[in-house]
């Protein structure tokens, strides 16, 4: 009954979501070419790519031929996805995925993660024929789902089907945990059909537990996010000869507001006598469409603006950055350059916590092994604030006024802080090959 309860209710749903669904796929392309995967109706020998063994019409029976099927949305799920698979083929040069997504943006951070031996899809919409359909398409010998990508019907079907089912890097937010455990009758079921779950945190454990989980079948295992980071020295020395020398104070993946609190800091800390006149500040926008914004706020506060984007096509202009008599402050708006400025950083805030909720990541300036300092917003983080806190190798401030006061002690002397963030972050390192090796010997 409630089974059947939902599927009417999906059912009721999914037509006014239909228009809005119909308006992103004219807007971001991609969607149309492959609408019918929605469907379970995929291009024609899309399985068939080194498959070799299996035949369409034969009765559906996995075996360790078969593709692994990982299901991934957003553009951190996918990385987590890539991460496990990467892993995989390390150990198992042979292995096939079937990935599949959700969305074109997903689709594109997806396709940097497939080889010529996978295959990528847009997963199937929730209703029992379509999931059925697609399982026997794709016949895989096991499927893997991220973080909280929970589909009922698909994991029904896939119990049903006696593959076995795997959720990898598993995560229930505050928000969600009581919903979950409002619905534990219904939601019980679906959570005791995965044969194991890989948990981030003890918090996630227990919540999951609270939704009806099977305790037994839940290990923690710690978060992805530790093994994603890697330094880069090459990008570091070409990002140190486009700032020039001087130490630098970073603000990284900033959101509104948090690069006007950065502008006031660093006029400060150039007024104050025990800071060298060479200081600098780069902020790294986390939206470059908001780039024109923060360069604004930057002139607005009496600063000349070095665009990063701007001189790394025209050359770089202003050497030692300095623009006439005044101190210039660095915008960083472009992509894939982060990690690198982490790297040459001497003191680091990330965003989204200060003026804004769920943080960014802040793992990565941790394993440069720089003094690192969030607001009180780290929600999405819940699991890797618990570690760095607990090692205390990460500082955390509750407002404007003490994110100041910590940055002008940071550049003081970190007291060792950087050196224990770095060590905090390479402890915890290794979580993705755990995962692995357990799916693995469970499909032996």
């Amino acid at each position: 009954m409630k089974w059947a309860l939902y599927n009417i209710l999906f059912a009721l749903v999914y037509p006014f979501l239909l228009p809005g669904f119909l308006v992103r796929m004219l807007r971001r392309g991609g969607y149309a070419a492959r609408m019918g995967d929605r469907f379970a109706l995929y291009p024609k020998g899309l399985f068939d790519v080194g498959r070799g063994l299996f035949d369409s019409h034969r009765a559906y029976a996995p075996g360790p031929e078969g593709f692994v099927w990982v299901h991934a949305v957003s553009v951190g799920e996918v990385q987590v996805a890539g991460q496990f698979m990467r892993e995989w083929r390390r150990i198992e040069p042979d292995v096939r995925f079937c990935f599949s997504t959700t969305s074109s943006t997903g689709w594109r951070m997806a396709e940097r993660e497939v080889t010529e031996r996978d295959a990528l899809i847009y997963n199937p919409l929730d209703f029992p024929n379509f999931v059925k359909s697609a399982i026997r398409t794709v016949r895989p010998r096991a499927i893997v789902l991220t973080e909280s990508e929970i589909w009922p019907n698909f994991i029904r079907a896939a119990r049903r089907h006696g593959i076995p089912l795997y959720l990898i890097n598993a995560r229930v937010s505050d928000r969600s945990a009581p919903r979950y455990r409002l619905v534990r009758w219904w939601f019980g079921e679906v959570l005791a059909s995965f044969t194991r779950i890989f948990a981030q945190s003890d918090l996630d454990r227990d919540r999951l537990v609270a939704a009806g989980a099977p305790e037994g079948r839940i290990e923690v295992t710690g978060s992805f996010k530790f093994d994603v980071a890697a330094r880069n020295k090459a990008k570091e020395r070409e990002l140190r000869d486009w700032i020039g020398e001087g130490r630098i104070l970073l603000g990284g993946s900033t959101w509104p507001g948090e690069d006007v609190a950065l502008l006031k800091v660093y006029r400060e800390l150039l007024n104050s006598p025990t800071q060298p006149a060479s200081l600098k500040l780069v902020i790294a926008p986390r939206h470059f469409e908001k780039a024109d914004a923060v360069e604004a706020n930057i002139r607005a506060a009496g600063f000349a603006c070095r665009r990063r984007s701007r001189e790394r096509t025209a050359g770089n202009a202003a050497p030692g950055g300095e623009s006439g008599d005044r101190p210039a402050v660095f915008l960083a708006d472009t992509t894939g350059e982060l990690m690198g400025l982490y790297g040459i950083a001497d003191t680091v805030f990330v965003g989204k916590s200060l003026c804004a909720h769920g943080a960014q990541n802040m793992i990565e300036p941790c394993l440069c092994g720089k003094p690192t300092i969030v607001g009180p917003n780290t929600e999405n983080f819940r699991p890797v604030m618990s570690d760095l806190l607990a090692a205390n190798a990460i500082i955390q401030v509750r407002d404007e006024a003490e994110l100041a006061q910590r940055i002008a002690a940071c550049l003081a002397d970190d007291g060792g802080l950087g050196v224990r963030a770095q060590e905090a972050v390479k402890r915890r390192r290794g979580v993705v090959a755990r995962c692995v090796a357990g799916i693995r010997e469970g499909n032996r």
